[in-house]
């Protein structure tokens, strides 16, 4: 049987495929070319990140197809209910990047904090001759230490998120409608541990008094972050999003940034990927980076074995 890693998998997840007597295919096709390549070539497994898309076209016209899998969280690239109901078997790796992104989070957080996307911009242009008003303008930094951060989505991804900040000293609100209460484990290098739990409170509660707001959700029809809910965060409060583009309103982002309701954004998604708004790409206040949330060595070979372990066992 033969398997299409449209948008790539790790040499992991390849060589353990393969060992079950798989072929694996990681030539990238276009969009529009999909359905003659699954057809002409028999392919029983599609494997995608977030650039290739799985509508209905693909799953009506490829009848060789059993399984579609996303090397990732979010499906929204999918029609998964419309696959299902076609007898297609839908996967993904809820679990295997959960700690890459946490970990993005806290990158643009200590970042921009102490404005270091804005000081390695300006740096190079300016660091030979203004080296003293650089000093002066990065001067009043803050510490993540003794803050409040809120996270709006306490799962997987939200919970790794969660147990970084208790471990860097902040305190943690979080609000999601679908959980009441979750229990953080904090592990230590010489095998200690402690666990801390976190109960959830409404999502005013956590705009009100968030310091800093992380966002863990799936692509909503509506904004999560949008002008009212930025009108109740506190003065000065910054917004991280490497979640998906479209869950925060860059258009009032941008605006409560310039009015300095807002101190900072870190952005890894974007409304319009893969062309993300100049305004945004161009204000110095926000972090960006080009959705690189997963994409750390040990999380793609934790989605690659994952999905092939999948694979196997719904298919061997």
């Amino acid at each position: 049987m033969k398997v299409l890693a449209n948008d790539g998998v790790s040499k992991s997840g390849i060589q353990a495929l393969e060992k079950n007597g798989f072929e694996v295919i990681t030539t990238t096709v276009a969009q529009d070319q999909l359905i003659d390549y699954i057809n002409t070539n028999d392919i029983s497994v599609l494997l995608v990140r977030s650039a290739t898309k799985v509508r209905t076209d693909i799953i009506d016209n490829c009848p060789s197809l059993k399984i579609i899998g996303r090397g990732g969280v979010g499906m929204d690239n999918i029609d998964v209910a419309y696959a299902r109901e076609k007898g297609l078997h839908v996967i993904n790796t809820p679990a295997a990047s959960s700690g890459s992104v946490a970990e993005l989070v806290f990158a643009h957080l200590y970042g921009s904090v102490r404005f270091l996307h804005d000081a390695n911009r300006n740096m190079p242009l300016e660091g030979d001759s203004k080296f003293k008003n650089l000093k002066k303008s990065y001067a009043a930094g803050v510490e993540l230490r003794g803050k409040t951060l809120g996270i709006i989505g306490i799962g997987r991804i939200g919970q790794a998120t969660a147990k970084i900040a208790i471990g860097v000293g902040m305190k943690v609100i979080a609000f999601d409608p679908y959980t009441e209460e979750v229990e953080i484990p904090l592990e230590f290098y010489d095998g200690q541990a402690l666990h801390f739990k976190i109960k959830t409170v409404s999502k005013e509660e956590v705009l009100k008094n968030a310091d800093f707001i992380t966002l863990h959700v799936p692509a909503q029809k509506d904004y999560v972050i949008g002008k009212a809910e930025i009108e109740h965060m506190k003065e000065g409060a910054g917004i991280i999003n490497a979640a998906r583009g479209g869950v925060v309103d860059e258009v009032a982002l941008v605006q409560a940034l310039e009015n300095k309701k807002l101190s900072f954004a870190g952005l890894d998604v974007f409304e319009d990927e893969p062309s993300p708004s100049i305004k945004v790409l161009m204000n110095n206040k926000i972090s960006l980076t080009p959705h690189i949330g997963a994409a750390t060595s040990e999380a793609q070979d934790r989605i690659g074995q994952e999905l092939a372990d999948q694979i196997i066992q719904l298919l061997k």
